[in-house]
């Protein structure tokens, strides 16, 4: 994948400029690069959680679990005004950063999990990922009838 320097188009790149990331292969073509004043290139405007048709996943899975969630279903996330309006919230982000950074991820889930801002934000999440089952409510009336008969 190496490219030929764009300074002299001689030599393979070595090097790319910190500010426009112009590849180059020598100091002496640095020189010649910095004699004209470069800009950063043009990116895209973030726009916050915005999700675009056309975006694909950052890093391809490489296997998948029963655990692995698809695609469609974490766009979900990024389309929810209740998790927007979470996440507005400075003492939550600061959780989440907490447990991103953890060296145990576990535990500082189970941390986490004792405050309530952070309970609601995962319940969220799992509501909008994993939608509850309907479930017959005749069954459940059947039940209870079953354990109230049972205790007697």
């Amino acid at each position: 994948m190496q490219t030929k320097c764009e300074i002299c188009n001689e030599n393979e790149r070595k090097y790319k400029c910190k500010t426009c990331h112009l590849p180059y292969c020598s100091v002496g073509c640095y020189r010649v690069h910095q004699e004209k004043p470069c800009e950063p290139p043009q990116q895209e405007p973030k726009t916050g959680v915005e999700i675009r048709e056309d975006r694909q996943p950052a890093k391809p899975l490489l296997f998948t679990t029963v655990d692995t969630v698809p695609q469609e279903k974490l766009e979900l996330l990024g389309q929810s005004e209740h998790l927007k309006n979470l996440l507005a919230n400075r003492h939550l982000r600061q959780l989440l950063q907490e447990v991103d950074c953890g060296w145990s991820g576990m535990n500082s889930i189970r941390v986490a999990m004792m405050e309530p801002l952070f309970v609601e934000f995962a319940d969220e999440c799992l509501r909008l990922v994993e939608p509850p089952e309907q479930e017959d409510d005749g069954d459940l009336d059947q039940l209870v009838f079953t354990n109230r008969l049972n205790r007697k």
